[in-house]
Parts: structure tokens; sequence; C-alpha cells
């Protein structure tokens, strides 16, 4: 018997596969020398993870597309059973043993019946699958046979063996495969099962026997080979698609019903009920898609969102292919596509916004600019495609010179002025109207937007003082206007002989405006005639008739003279001439004399970058100090020689300003001129435009500082959610330090307060502009007493009208700012008490009132008694949301006035949330956010509920979201606050401004570039990035100034001299403005020495 067993331990022997299959044949087995030719090919410590064959994808996606219950399939599995069965395997070879003593025997014994365990637990698991495999401790799986008490259990202990083995036991992992059904309306479970078992053969991600290559794995549903067969065209999934039928578009006076009154189940029953189910692949979806479009567009052809749909089906069939021929081609498709929609809707600014974007992806700079040129001729009076030209031109760093920007801006205003002055005479008739017609008005609105965006551009370029002037001229000449009948032309005369006076201007001490200045200077010539007329009359008698002087009796009389006199004139320039030429000599041989070449190059002239650190240094504080424009006569009085070309250069002329003056009907654009003008100067107003709007979008992407209030909105985030106590101060305003002083603030703000004042003459008691003059006092007061530092002005507006009730409210807002709360309560009561004397016109500014005297109660410590004598919060906050729903979406999304309240209404859920539901608060920061996505006041709401109650992380995947949805800068100002106040990630921080400035929106923001220069330096210490990203900042943005400085002042250690050098040249190609020559800072660094 023993015998027998042995022969058949070697019998089973023969047949397993050997690990050295060179060696089969062997000169003690010649019985088997003739099936040698049979064996299969040689596998050499083979692994199924170096095996694998990527055609196997094409494979598995076919076999994912039949049905498991098919009989065809089974029949054909059944029939390779047979065929595998009948056919005779081959013979293998194993090398044979040498005699064994005893102790060998015992041993052959020991690894024959671990064999027969091993062949044992395989044909188990032939049998009952991988159910066999389950551990014992382990219970049924959910989908087996054996009927169990639960459908599910909890796993409370932990698995040892994970420690062990490093790794979850690989029956413990769950599988998820694609499920593919020839019946698109139902799921089946056992047909999952089936294509789970089929589908085994193609992965390879679990513990597999290095030795065994039948065994496969099945794997995660993350694994490379799913990724792969995910990603493949041809893979079909299940898509639900809901019928969407075409909107129609209706009337003007039918209203919709909205979608906030009807019920949302109501709204997903409808949905899914008129939903399908189909199953397709990519490519079939691009040709369902396709085809769709297709018929849109033939039956819809006027549709503007049909063709930008379709338009933007083919940035996303672009994306998923990798060749970038095949881009290039869904590139030209997509152009094809916009130009039939420009063809068929010539007219529609979209359309030709987004054709010339894509344009922009193909062409070349100058073939591009052409495109454009063509384009504004057809549509001179579009301000949307002229702001988006301006972009484009500014933004090309090639062509970029600070002129020929002035030259684009210069066609734009007069074109967009002419288009305004065309419609007005064409609406109206010659006749003044009392409300213009809306597109007219939108026309103005964008006129100013224009005329700001270009002050704004010579401001940052570095000329502070033609952006100031810009300013001053376009205010008196629109809002200080003599009422006269004449031209365009006779109006520009009058001004030019205004701006050419010494008159002081807007901002300026003692100037009265344009109007009041026309009206004096009139008086005076008639005074100054009576006076002359008196005199004559005092004379008295006839003295014969005389011949008046001719103005050039001298020339006429004499023409020898007048040659001697040119004659003279001309020695007088040449001897001037030859002095100044002198003068240049004395000053180079005083620069060779100081050791400075001026005829050698700049690296021969400044030896260390110091020097260039303290160039941009005063560059820096010149900028500061220098930004009033000076006049030509009465300031060069009192200068020192040495400075009066220096003053020279600061002086407007006005042929500087003449070609950018325009004419503004409409007070809504002649408030929004001034609105901006003191949000341009750093003055805080209430809040008068709403974040949706493009003009509030337009004012914050050019910025190159924060704002006061966004800078606050901020800084309450970041100190709120600092964890780490090291990083306090790192915020965004440590990020965007720069150089300055107080007095030229205070020296701003006084002449900030001037103008407002001044313009209070055009908008009579209007709060706002009041509000503006009150902090603008506030931030230039240098007293350092306990009294109000706006009070003695507040007094004097109230003398000059003491009617203006909103000025009693604006002034005691101010009161209870500095903890005045019994004198604001006293200004409160005496203004409520006077308006029921007043006219009825004034009883309508009584709630403005009472909103404001119940802010400040509810910000003292006598809220609780404000709240006990009221009916609570409760009944406020019903009150409310029934205001929200009785307003149209269209309105709530456009009204400041509305968006202030909401802003009201989170502040009063964010005081009693403790006594309110998370769900309810949460809900509605939410919802607040989708309908106003920029506003800076509701992200500081969201941040700080979120630090209480929700985790970082989901934070996180919510900026992410809002950033993707509606990518402002606003979201990513916020987003980088929170990660560094948390002391996040360097990789995160870094990606959260990689995609912010990869949105061609925002690759032109100048504070983006600022800030991740300064966090690249200051917070990551990487200096070598921080030079990458100067040279990308500078190439977005040439024409920023103080980004550039900060070149100079930040990145001194790791740019050469030579570099530096270089910058500076080409700022000076770029016509930035620059102030200050380094043989000054060489002649300041050797006088030290």
């Amino acid at each position: 018997m023993e015998g027998k067993a042995e022969a058949e331990s070697e019998a089973s022997t023969a047949v397993q596969p050997s690990l050295f299959p060179l060696f089969a044949a062997s000169d003690t087995a010649p019985l088997h020398a003739s099936t040698s030719a049979a064996l299969p090919p040689s596998q050499w410590l083979q692994n199924a993870s170096f095996t694998a064959d990527i055609g196997a994808i094409n494979d598995a996606v076919t076999s994912l597309r039949r049905d498991p219950n098919s009989e065809d399939d089974s029949a054909s599995d059944s029939e390779r059973r047979r065929q595998d069965s009948s056919k005779p395997s081959a013979a293998r070879y194993e090398l044979l043993e040498e005699d064994e003593s005893d102790d060998g025997g015992r041993e052959r014994k020991k690894r024959n019946r671990k064999k027969t365990k091993g062949s044992k637990r395989k044909r188990s698991e032939n049998r009952y699958g991988d159910h066999a495999s389950r551990k014992s401790n382990v219970r049924g799986w959910a989908d087996s046979d054996a009927k169990q008490a639960k459908d599910y259990y909890f796993d409370s202990h932990g698995d040892r063996d994970n420690l062990a083995y490093g790794s979850l036991y690989r029956m413990d992992v769950p599988r998820y495969k694609p499920y593919s059904s020839a019946s698109p309306y139902g799921f089946n479970l056992k047909g999952v099962y089936w294509s789970n078992k089929k589908g085994s053969t193609f992965d390879g991600d679990a513990d597999v026997d290095v030795l065994d290559t039948k065994l496969k794995s099945d794997g995660r549903y993350w694994s490379p080979k799913y990724a792969a067969l995910v990603r493949h065209k041809n893979l079909k999934r299940l898509r639900f698609l809901a019928h969407v039928q075409p909107e129609v578009t209706a009337s003007d006076d039918f209203i919709p019903l909205l979608d906030s009154q009807i019920p949302q189940e109501a709204v997903d029953q409808a949905a899914s009920s008129k939903a399908s189910v189909i199953e397709e692949s990519w490519e079939d979806e691009v040709l369902r898609k396709t085809r769709e479009f297709n018929k849109l567009t033939r039956e819809h052809p006027h549709d503007e969102k049909v063709w930008l749909d379709f338009a933007e089906f083919q940035d996303k069939v672009a994306n998923m292919q990798p060749q970038k021929a095949a881009r290039l081609q869904t590139l030209e498709k997509k152009i094809s596509i916009l130009q039939k929609a420009a063809e068929l809707n010539p007219d529609n600014e979209e359309l030709l916004l987004s054709l010339l974007k894509a344009y922009q992806r193909r062409d070349t700079a100058d073939v591009l600019v052409g495109r454009w040129e063509r384009v504004l001729m057809h549509h001179s009076g579009s301000c949307k495609l002229w702001k988006e030209y301006l972009n484009v031109i500014r933004g090309d760093f090639s062509s970029f010179k600070v002129s020929e920007m002035r030259k684009m801006y210069a066609h734009a205003i007069q074109a967009l002025s002419n288009a305004c002055s065309k419609q007005f005479r064409q609406v109206h008739q010659n006749v003044k109207p009392t409300s213009l017609d809306p597109s007219i008005l939108q026309l103005e609105l964008g006129l100013v937007d224009i005329f700001v965006s270009l002050c704004r551009f010579e401001w940052q370029a570095g000329y502070h003082e033609l952006a100031t002037a810009l300013f001053q001229a376009e205010i008196e000449f629109s809002l200080f206007c003599p009422s006269l009948l004449v031209s365009e032309h006779g109006k520009l005369r009058l001004f030019e002989h205004f701006w050419n006076s010494d008159a002081p201007r807007v901002g300026e001490e003692r100037a009265v405006g344009w109007l009041t200045w026309l009206e004096k200077e009139e008086e005076n010539r008639q005074r100054i005639l009576k006076e002359e007329m008196s005199r004559e009359e005092e004379s008295g008698g006839w003295t014969g008739w005389s011949e008046p002087r001719s103005k050039h009796e001298g020339t006429d009389k004499n023409p020898e003279t007048t040659t001697d006199i040119v004659g003279a004139t001309e020695e007088n320039h040449e001897l001037s001439g030859d002095e100044d030429n002198n003068q240049e000599d004395d000053t180079e041989a005083l620069l060779k004399q100081l050791g400075i070449d001026t005829d050698s190059g700049a690296t021969d002239e400044v030896k260390d970058t110091s020097t260039w650190a303290r160039w941009s240094e005063e560059e820096s504080l010149r900028d500061a100090n220098q930004w009033l424009p000076v006049h030509g006569k009465s300031d060069q009085h009192g200068i020192p020689s040495g400075e009066t070309d220096e003053q020279l250069l600061r002086i407007i002329l006005y042929e500087d300003i003449n070609r950018f003056l325009f004419s503004i009907n409409s007070q809504e654009a002649l408030f929004s001129l001034v609105s901006q003008f003191v949000d341009f100067f750093g003055g805080r107003m209430p809040q008068w435009l709403c974040t949706n709007s493009s003009s509030w979008a337009e004012q914050i992407l050019m910025v190159e500082s924060l704002p006061g209030s966004i800078s606050e909105d901020l800084r309450g985030v970041f100190d709120m959610v600092v964890k780490p106590p090291s990083l306090a101060g790192n915020d965004l305003e440590f990020l965007l330090g720069g150089v300055g002083d107080s007095s030229k603030r205070t020296d701003m703000m006084k002449f900030l307060r001037n103008a407002v004042l001044l313009s209070l003459s055009a908008f009579p008691r209007n709060h706002k502009l009041e509000e503006a003059a009150l902090l603008a006092e506030e931030l230039s007061s240098t007293k350092n007493d306990s009294s109000t530092p706006c009070r003695a002005l507040a007094k004097t507006l109230l003398k000059s009208d003491r009617q203006d009730v909103l000025l009693c409210g604006v002034y005691a807002k101010r009161e209870a700012s500095f903890g005045k709360i019994d004198h604001a309560r006293r200004v409160f009561d005496m203004a409520l008490s006077s308006i029921e004397g007043l006219q009825e016109d004034f009883h309508r500014n009584a709630p403005l009132l009472y909103f404001w005297y119940a802010e400040i109660e509810l910000a003292d410590a006598a809220a609780s008694l404000f709240e006990e004598m009221t009916s609570g919060w409760t009944a406020g906050v019903e009150v409310l949301d029934e205001a929200f729903t009785m307003v149209l979406p269209e309105r709530r999304n456009q009204s400041p006035q509305l968006e202030l309240l909401f802003t009201y209404y989170m502040k009063m859920l964010l005081r009693h949330n403790n006594e309110l539901s998370l769900s309810r608060v949460w809900g509605t920061i939410l919802r607040g956010l989708q309908t106003y996505p920029s506003n800076p006041e509701l992200f500081k709401t969201f941040v700080e509920i979120g630090n209480l109650y929700t985790t970082p992380n989901k934070l996180r995947l919510m900026f992410d979201d809002y950033s993707h949805k509606k990518s402002g800068i606003i979201v990513w100002l916020f987003a980088v606050s929170f990660e560094m106040a948390r002391g996040g990630s360097p990789h995160r921080i870094h990606g959260l401004f990689e995609r912010a400035l990869g949105n061609e929106s925002l690759q032109n923001s100048v504070i983006l570039w600022r800030m991740y220069i300064s966090y690249e330096v200051n917070i990551a210490c990487n200096f070598s990035a921080a030079r990458r990203i100067f040279f990308r900042a500078i190439h977005a943005c040439p024409w920023s100034k103080k980004l550039w400085l900060d070149g100079f002042q930040k990145l001194k250690s790791i740019l050469t001299v030579k570099e530096l050098s270089d910058l500076q040249e080409v700022m000076r190609d770029k016509e930035l403005n620059l102030r200050t020559d380094i043989y000054e800072i060489l002649l300041l660094e050797d006088e030290i020495a």
C-alpha cells in the first residue's frame, strides 16, 4: 500500500507545473520524450501582474455588453467546458528526485499531505466559488443561499490579521463593477453577480499567488485596469435622460410661475416621470447630442442659448481627446458653429464674444486684433465688446505700451459717447426728458465704467496725477456744467478756459465748481465793463477822433526792427542751447568723477542688488506722495530751481484730458461716477451697487490692494479660524503690505471730503454721500480728544438744511460707532419727532430711521430690553421671509437694497443661532450664496458657521464647488484666507492660486498675482518658485507698476543685478511712469559712504 501511495504521489507530481521548465527532459524519463513537443510555451517565473494584456480592455467592454442571462452565453460556456474536458491535457515534467533515506521519505509524505489538502481546497473553491474562502469567524455573504437572521451586520471588532499581513483580506473587500444590462428599465442582481464573475479575468489587484497563473483577482473600482475601462470610449453606461421641451418666449406682460412656489416633491416627481434610461457609450453620447443640437439650431436659429450650449459641448469633447491634433479639429468645429450663429444673429453680443474668444485660442495676436477691429466697426456702440477688447489689448505683453492703450481708451470713449448722443437725439428729439430710455441709461453706465477703468489703468501705470486730473475734469464737465444751449464743441472750448485758469478744481481747497466759477467770471467781467464805462463818463468832453493802435503796429511800421528782434531771439536760443549742452557736459563730467560712466551698460553702473531695492523703495514713496496734479502758474512759486522740471511733469494740460471728456444726462450715471470716485480714492460709503453687477465685479477684479470693507471681512475670518498661534498676523493684509505714510492718507481723505461736499450740491439730501463725507472727515482727522471727529462737520451740514432727517440718522450712527449711545438716541428721537411736522415726502424716510435706530440698540448692551419691548426676533424673521418671497428673482439678484436687507437678515440669524436649528441657519446661508455668490459678508458668515459645526474638509469641498460654479475673485480670496488661517498644506494653497489664475477671467488679476508672490516669499520661503511666478505675473499684467516693484523689493536676493537692470529697461520700454533715476540713489550712496 505504501508503494502504491508513493506511485500515485509521483504520478500526481508529474503533471504539476514546474518552476524550471527548461529542465523538463531528463535521461531518467525517456518514455515521455515523445510528448515534449506538445508542451505549452515556457512560463519562467510568470506573474499575472507582469503579463496583463491591455488589449483585453476591448474584450472586457464587449463582454459587458452581453446579457448575462442569455441562453447563447450559457450554451457557449457549456460547450466550451465540454471541449476543454475532452481535449487531452499536455504532458508536464518535473525533475526526478534522488533516493532518500527514511527521513527523506517522511518529508515526502508531509509534502504529499499538503498537496492533498491544497487539491481539496481548490475543488471546494471550484464548487462553491468565492463563498468557500470565507474565514471561520465570518458570516456568509448577503447573496448566498443560506438564510440569515438579519440583512446586515456591523463589524465592530478589528481584524488583527491586517497587522500581520499588511492589508485587508481579499474576501472582505467590496467589489464594484460597471453593470450593463439589455433591459434599460430594470436591474438584475443575479446578472450583476455573473457579470462580476465573468469580468474577474480582467483584474489583477488582489492577493494573487506569484507562482499560480490560473488564479485571477477581482480588484477594486479604482484599479488601473478599471480606470482604463471606465475611460474607454466604447464603454456603455446607464444614463437618465429628461425630455426637455424648448422654452417658448412669452410676451412682456406674462409673468411665469416661480419655481420657488412649486413644491420640490412635485418637481422631482414630474422630472422622474418624464425621464428615460438609456445605455450608451461616450461616442454614442457625442453622436446623440450632435443630432439634438443640429435639430435645435435648425428649429430655433435665433436662440442664443442653443448655439452657446452647442459650442460649449465642443469644449467637453475636446477635453476627452488626448491628441492635440484632434483638439484642434474640435476647436475648428466650434469656430464654424459660432460663425454660423453670428451670421444668423449678427447683433448678438454674447455670440460675438464667444466667437472672438475661440479665435483667441487659435489666431496670433495681430490676426486677433484685426478681427476685433472689424467687429467693433459694425458694433461701435457696444460697451461689452469694448470692455473685452480693452482687456485683450491690455493683457498682450508683446505689444503693450501705455500710449497705445490711451489711444484705445480714447477711441472707446468717443465711440460710446457718440452712440449715446445719437440715441438721445433719436428718442427725445431735442426735448429734455424727465427720465431716460433704459437703453441709453445702460449705455451711459457702461461708458462711466470704461472711464473709471481708464483712470485705474493710469493710476496703476504710475500716472497718478493724470488719473486724478481725469476724475476732476469729468466731474466738473458733467456734474457742474453750465446750462447753456451750446454744442459739444462749444462746451469743450468753455471748459478749456476753465482748466487753463488758476481756479481750484474738485477736491481742492476753495473749489466751487465750473458752473459757479463761470458765473463769478461773468460777474467780474460785467463789473470791469461798468468800471470802464464809468471812467469814460467821468472823463467827459470831446477828444476828437483817434485811430486805435494795431496789435502789430511795431511789426507793420518797422520790418527791419522785426528782423532784428527775430535774429536776436534766434541768437538767444542758440546761446541757451549752448548753455544746456554745457550743463549736460558738466553733469556727465560730474558723474564720471563719481565713478559713474553713462556710456557703459547697466551692469557697470550698479554693482549691488541693494541699490535697486533702495531705488524701488524711493519710487514707491514718491508714488504714494505725488498724486495730486500741479497747476501751471500758481503752484510754481516757492519751488527750488532743481525741482522745477519734476514739478512740470506733474502739470496736466488740457490736451492731456480733452480726448476723454463726455457728457452725461442721467442722474444714475452721474451718481455712479461720484460713487466710484469715492471708492477709487479709498473712501467708504454704504453699499450702493449689487455684488452681482458687472461694474462691481470689474472694480474688484482690477484692484491692486484690498478694499477696506473686504479687508475687514477677511481679517475677521482669519482671526476666527486661526489655529496655530504662530500664524497670527500672516493674513492677506500682511501679504499685500505696501509702503506709505499716514500723511498721504490724511491728505487724500481731505481731498475726498472736499469733493463729496461739493458733489452734494448736485445730489441734495443724499444720505449715502453724506455718510461718505462724514467717514472721510473721520479718516482725515488727527485729533486725539474724546469727541466724535465728524461732529463739527455734521452740525455744519445740519445748520444749512435742518429738514434733512436722514442726515440726522447718519450722524447718530457715527456717534454710536464711537460709543456715544446717549447722544445718538437724542439725535434719533429729535429726527423722528420732527418728521410729523414735515411734508409727506419726508414721511417715507421714517422706516429707514427706525431701522438704523434698531441696529444701534441691538448692537448695544440694551439689546435684551429692546427685544422684551417688541414681539421678539422670531416675528422679525417671519416678516423678512415673507418679504423675500414677494420679490421676483430678477429684481432680487440686481437690487442693492434687497442684498443689504438679506445681509441684515443673516446677522439676525447669526445672533440667535443657538436658538435655531443648524439646518435653518446653514440652509439660509447656502441660499444666500446662490443668489449673491460674490457677497463678502455672506462668505464671512459661511466660514464662521462652518468652522463651528462642520469639518474643514467639508468647507474645502464647498469652496471648490463654489469656485467651479461661480469663479469670482471673492471666492478665491476667502478660500485662501481660510487655508492660511488653519495652517493648511502648502500644496493646497499653491493649488488654489494656480486654479484661480488659470481661469480666463482671473488671469489678469493683479491682487492675486501679488498675493501669490508674497506667499511664496514670506510663508513658503520658496524664492525660486516666487521668481517664476513673478515673471508670469508681469507677463499677464504688464501695466501694474506696483507688481513690477514687488520684484525689486521681494526678490532682490534671487534676481541678479543684470536682471534687475533689464527689468527697469523693460518698464521704460512699456512707458510706465518712473519718478526716480538710479543716479540719484548712486549719488546718495556715495554721500553716505
